[in-house]
């Protein structure tokens, strides 16, 4: 039956995403029930385009991507997909309704990677929004299950939360992403010249995108508010973790959360998330 490979297909994208990312998939485990399953069939999605682009180095990537894109446009235009991953986001697109604009400017993101080695603030931010921003406006349609008026109203969240996610994983990654994939994201200057000046610069930008997203956090339904206030705490700890490392190391070594850690911020953003409610301070503890 039908409905018995939808289940196998949703089984496998948490899978797939429990693999890949520890922090997403303890946001995810605390997002209403009926929510976990389609926010698990987008990170699934999203994740497989970004492996290709990044790490199917004996392969080649560029044909393989062309593959995947025509399997996502065949999977959304037939409703069904032989790829389990691709199956359960067609789903997803179809019940919440997902844009097929967000989708393709995904892709054009993940493309980029392929093609792009250095970024000026256009070409940044043209792959801020189709890499990160337009992934939290998928899982925004779920969190709203449909109601417009509201996506409308919290489209900021989903675009601020984003990019600031993807920006600090440009600081974590800073080392890997040049030396082993040889680009340059950062937009206005030369990576030989990184310095602390240009890292509380970029580090601005970040703060300012925590602060729309905080603020649409409040707005957000009950089913959704908590796993997400939960992602956000992890990303504003790595955030404050990398801000007191100087640029010199960031260089030379990744910075983590340890899976402790990420126990012990999960139990204090449960405990603040009850007893303030409104979220009035602006950046957690």
């Amino acid at each position: 039956m039908k409905s018995h490979f939808d289940k196998v297909s949703y089984d496998l994208s948490r899978l797939f995403t429990q693999a890949y990312s520890t922090s997403f998939s303890l946001g995810i485990s605390r997002l209403g029930k009926e929510l976990q399953g389609p926010v698990y069939a987008i990170y699934g999605f999203v994740r497989l385009a970004d492996e290709i682009v990044d790490s199917f180095h004996d392969y080649d990537k560029e044909n393989l991507f062309k593959l995947f894109c025509k399997d996502v446009d065949k999977a959304l235009e037939e409703k069904i997909s032989l790829n389990p991953l691709l199956n359960s986001f067609q789903e997803v697109v179809h019940k919440y309704g997902i844009e097929k604009e967000l989708i393709d400017t995904f892709l054009r993101s993940m493309e980029m990677d392929l093609t792009e080695k250095e970024y000026n603030r256009e070409k940044f931010n043209t792959y801020v929004l189709g890499s990160a921003e337009v992934v939290g406006l998928m899982c925004l349609r779920v969190f709203v299950k449909g109601d417009e008026k509201a996506y409308q109203s919290l489209k900021a969240l989903g675009m601020g939360l984003g990019a600031a996610y993807q920006k600090i994983n440009f600081l974590r990654d800073i080392k890997a992403d040049f030396e082993g994939l040889g680009r340059e994201y950062f937009p206005c200057f030369k990576l030989e010249n990184f310095g602390d000046v240009q890292k509380k610069a970029f580090e601005k930008e970040i703060e300012r995108d925590f602060k729309t997203g905080l603020e649409g956090i409040k707005k957000l339904p009950a089913s959704s508010a908590f796993g997400v206030y939960l992602s956000y705490v992890y990303y504003y700890s790595l955030f404050k973790k990398i801000r007191k490392t100087p640029a010199s190391v960031l260089m030379t070594r990744r910075i983590r959360i340890s899976d402790f850690r990420k126990f012990t911020l999960m139990l204090g953003s449960y405990i603040k998330f009850k007893l303030d409610s409104s979220l009035k301070s602006k950046t957690p503890e």
